[in-house]
């Protein structure tokens, strides 16, 4: 459970940097609705990110069950949208953009491990 959680946290860490990237891109668009939305996103991103990491260090450490599933729900959410907007599209490079999505599905195979092993379940 414990490198699951680990692998939470750095995912947390690039969707950190991925989420800065995003806000400070929307400083070489011009200030309209596109920029909102930008600095929106990237805001949202980091976000995310900080909430999954609190949530690995706090309770997917512990293998606690709900920690289990709201970090299995977030992450997932956060990255099939990075899937199906930016990376299917063609938007960004796979080679480049597979990293976050590596780490999210290494975590969930190991936190779910992890719930399986009767010595972790709480």
């Amino acid at each position: 459970m414990r490198l699951g959680a680990l692998s939470y946290l750095i995912w947390g860490a690039l969707h950190l940097v991925a989420g800065w990237r995003v806000f400070t891109l929307a400083a070489t668009v011009p200030a309209d609705m596109v920029q909102g939305r930008l600095e929106q996103a990237g805001w949202n991103l980091g976000c995310m990110a900080a909430a999954a990491m609190a949530v690995a260090v706090t309770m997917n450490w512990r293998s606690s069950l709900s920690g289990y599933w709201i970090n299995a729900v977030l992450i997932s959410v956060t990255d099939l949208g990075f899937l199906l907007f930016v990376l299917l599209p063609g938007y960004m490079p796979w080679q480049e953009g597979l990293m976050g999505p590596a780490f999210w599905i290494v975590g969930l195979i190991l936190t779910t491990a992890g719930l399986q092993a009767p010595a972790t379940r709480r």
